[in-house]
C-alpha cells in the first residue's frame, strides 16, 4: 500500500465506524512506514522527541505534523499493545482495576492510531489542508466516542437545547449548545465533553460552556475536555522544530476565576503540564479519563435536567444561523 492509498483511506470517514477500524488503519500505516515508504524522517531541532515524516514525490515531498516518538508505537510494539488495549477497555467496562501497562496502552494506542490518520492526511495537497484538519478532528471525536461506548456508557454528539427561565421558573426560550460528547446512562445525561485534536482557539469555549450550562440549569453537571496534543511544526527545512499551542495563562485564569473543568486529558502532555503545580492538578494523561473519571461520571447521581433535551432538526438549523 502506498501513501496515496493511505490518505484516500483516511479521508473516507465511512471506513471508521468501530475502534478496530482505527487500529487496522494504524497497522497499515506503520507497515508502509517500516517498508521504506517515507522519503525521510526528520528530527525536530528544538525537541528531539518529535519527528516529521517527509513523503516521497508522489505526495509532493510534503512534511507531516510533529509526532512524539516517546509515545508513538513502532509496528512491532503496536501489534503487541493492541491486545492489552482491548483488554483494558473491557476492564474499564467491568469496573476492574487497571495497572500501569494497561494505562500506557490506552494512552499510546489512542495517540498512535490518531496520529497515523493525521499524518496520512498531511499527504494531501497544500490546498486541502483545511479539509484535512476537519476530517482529522471529526475522526478523533468519533474515536473517543466509540471508546466511551466500549466502556459501557451511551455516548453521542449533538445540539442540546437548554431552557432559559425567569424568576418564576417559567421557560422564556431555549439556548442551543453544540457538544462533541454527551455521556448518558439510561437516558440520563451524566457529563458533557469537548474533544479536539488541539486546544488552539478552542480553550475559552469549554470553560464558558460549563459556566453557562450550569448557571442556566442550576445543575453542576461535569464538563471535561480531551485533547490529542498541543504542538505544531515551525520553521523551514532543514530547521524544522515544534512550538506549543497551549495558552497557559488563559487556562489558569479560567480555572481560578471562572470555574475549573471536571477533568482535562491529553494524549501528549506538554512538560509544563507535569511541572506546573496548578496545571498538574487539573490536567492528566488520557488514561485517567477512561480509568478514573468516566466511571465516576457514570456512577454519579447528578444528571442533566429533563427539560434540557437534544434539539430537533429545526432547532439544530437555527443554532447554526
Amino acid at each position: 500500500m502506498n501513501i496515496i492509498q493511505l490518505r484516500e483511506w483516511a479521508i473516507d470517514k465511512s471506513r471508521f465506524t468501530m475502534p478496530q477500524d482505527y487500529l487496522t488503519f494504524a497497522t497499515a500505516f506503520m507497515e508502509w512506514r517500516s517498508n521504506g515508504g517515507m522519503q525521510a524522517e526528520l528530527v525536530a531541532k528544538n525537541d528531539h522527541r518529535y519527528r516529521f515524516i517527509q513523503f516521497k514525490e508522489e505526495a509532493g515531498f510534503q512534511i507531516s505534523r510533529p509526532i512524539n516518538s516517546d509515545i508513538f508505537y513502532d509496528l512491532e510494539n503496536f501489534e503487541a499493545a493492541r491486545a492489552t488495549f482491548i483488554e483494558t477497555l473491557q476492564a474499564c467496562a467491568d469496573g476492574e482495576e487497571v495497572g500501569a501497562e494497561g494505562r500506557r496502552a490506552l494512552q499510546r494506542v489512542i495517540y498512535t492510531s490518531q496520529q497515523t490518520i493525521g499524518a496520512a492526511l498531511d499527504a494531501l495537497p497544500v490546498g486541502a489542508s483545511n479539509q484535512a484538519r476537519k476530517v482529522n478532528g471529526d475522526l478523533f471525536e468519533r474515536f473517543i466516542g466509540l471508546l466511551v461506548e466500549e466502556c459501557g456508557a451511551e455516548c453521542h454528539s449533538g445540539v442540546l437545547a437548554v431552557p432559559v427561565k425567569d424568576e418564576n421558573n417559567t421557560e422564556l426560550f431555549k439556548m442551543n449548545y453544540q457538544h462533541d460528547l454527551m455521556v448518558e446512562v439510561k437516558g440520563d445525561l451524566k457529563a458533557i465533553g469537548s474533544v479536539k485534536t488541539s486546544s488552539k482557539d478552542r480553550l475559552d469555549k469549554v470553560f464558558i460552556d460549563k459556566f453557562l450550562y450550569n448557571r442556566l440549569t442550576s445543575v453542576e453537571l461535569p464538563h471535561f475536555a480531551i485533547f490529542l496534543h498541543d504542538v505544531q511544526r515551525k520553521g523551514k527545512e532543514p530547521n524544522y522544530g515544534i512550538s506549543q499551542t497551549f495558552l497557559r495563562g488563559h487556562f489558569k485564569g479560567y480555572t481560578v476565576k471562572l470555574n475549573p473543568l471536571d477533568g482535562v486529558f491529553y494524549c501528549d502532555l506538554l512538560p509544563m503540564m507535569e511541572s506546573d503545580p496548578l496545571l498538574r492538578q487539573h490536567i492528566r494523561s488520557i488514561d485517567h479519563f477512561f480509568v478514573d473519571a468516566l466511571p465516576k461520571f457514570i456512577e454519579s447521581p447528578v444528571a442533566g435536567p429533563k427539560d434540557a433535551k437534544e434539539s430537533s432538526e429545526e432547532d439544530i438549523l437555527d443554532a447554526t444561523d
